[in-house]
Order: structure tokens, then sequence, then C-alpha cells
């Protein structure tokens, strides 16, 4: 294919073959994104509002759940968009963008499970000095190192792509990637595409987080103390 200079559009072809199934496809993928943002939701203000799960291994857990928030918004939104739209396009900044939310919260979740693997791995082999070394300090900055590394990488990856020749307008996947896949077919090239997008985001909070005994117990305490004010204020009227 020849190089095409000044390309301003790019088509995501990855959902041509499903364009009959859009209505249901959209329903389901709604569906997923829901309960994306409830599972990570609840968690994030579970640990914000308890103060007693201010400790190293709930802020990394926040941390983790932020990132899982920040990466399905660079791809839902123009998904729900593709669904609803007989063109799937995007403009050179938007796929640059996209590219750059995507990766860069991929890179965040690996950084964000080193940090937590570190946490456990201190308060197990050294109990005895683990909150000397776990500090407000140190805290912080492997907070700000599971960000800024995975940004940082992104950002010199999408600059050099500025140096590049691009190839064509056409990609056939759901949305934008530094990488194609050549041999599989498209049914499996989107499978695999989103499959980071969907399984960890679900999947962390509940692995992670509803499994952790002081997390489960302040849901359901705070699920009991709603249905208790319900039944008061129900009671109340009659």
């Amino acid at each position: 294919m020849d190089n095409v200079s000044g390309q301003k559009y790019f088509t995501l072809s990855g959902l041509n073959y499903v364009v009959q199934h859009r209505i249901v496809l959209f329903a389901l993928t709604l569906l997923c994104y829901s309960v994306i943002w409830m599972v990570n939701a609840a968690l994030i203000l579970t640990i914000i509002v308890d103060r007693k799960l201010h400790e190293p291994m709930y802020i990394f857990l926040c941390n983790l759940c932020i990132s899982a928030l920040y990466g399905t918004t660079g791809f839902y939104p123009k998904f729900f968009l593709d669904l609803l739209s007989g063109t799937h396009v995007i403009s050179y900044t938007g796929c640059l963008l996209q590219s750059f939310v995507i990766h860069s919260s991929s890179g965040t979740d690996f950084s964000n499970i080193a940090v937590m693997a570190y946490d456990r791995y201190v308060a197990i082999c050294y109990p005895l000095t683990y909150h000397s070394v776990m500090t407000t300090q140190r805290i912080t900055l492997l907070v700000a190192y599971s960000w800024l590394l995975p940004l940082f990488c992104m950002f010199m990856n999408t600059m050099s792509i500025f140096q590049t020749k691009l190839c064509g307008s056409l990609i056939p996947k759901l949305y934008c990637s530094n990488s194609l896949i050549r041999m599989l077919s498209q049914g499996l090239q989107n499978f695999m595409a989103i499959e980071f997008l969907v399984i960890p985001p679900v999947m962390n909070p509940l692995v992670y987080g509803f499994n952790l005994t002081k997390i489960r117990s302040r849901i359901c305490g705070l699920w009991r103390s709603k249905k208790k004010m319900s039944g008061a204020t129900q009671f109340g009227k009659e």
C-alpha cells in the first residue's frame, strides 16, 4: 500500500461484520460498561469514605480501580457512537489520543499490580518494619510511579508516530492501536482487542477488593444502613 501523507481521518472496520446486530451489541456493551462503573466506583468511594481503609493496600487498590475507569473511558464512549452510527471514522488526533489512553491504562494496570505485590512482600516478609517502610511519602511515590512511568512511555511512543509515514486509512480493529494482528479472523481480533477492557475492569474489584473482609463488611454495612433508613422513612409516612 502506498504511503498516505497528510491523512486526517481513519476508518475503523472492526464492526463491519456485526452491523446487523448493532442494537443487541449496544445493549450488552452498555450493560458491561455500567457494571464496570458500578463495581469500580463502589470500591473507590468505600475506600475514600472509610478512614479505616486509608492503608497502603487499599490505597493501591483504589488506584487500580481509577486506572480501570481511565482506560475504559478511552474506548467505550467512542464504541457506543460507532454502534449507533453508519460510519466508523476517527480523526488522526482522536486516534492518537485513544491509543494513548488505552495503552497507557494497560501499562498503569501492570505498574499498579507490581506496586501491590511489593506492598504485600513488605507486609509478609518484614511485618515489624512495615509501617516504617510504607510511609506516606513512599506511598505517594509508588502511586506516582505507577502512573508517570506508563504515561511517559506511551507519550514517547506517540511522539515517535509523528515521525513515521502513514500507510493507508483503514484500521481493521474496534479502536486505534499501535500494533495490528495479520493471520487471525476479525472476530478473534476483536475479542483479543477488547478483552483487557472488559475482563480486568470487572474482575479486579471483585478479586482484589470485594474479596477483602474489611471492604466487604463496610459495603454490607452501608447497604444495611441504607435499608434501615428507607424502612424508617416508610414507617414514618405510615
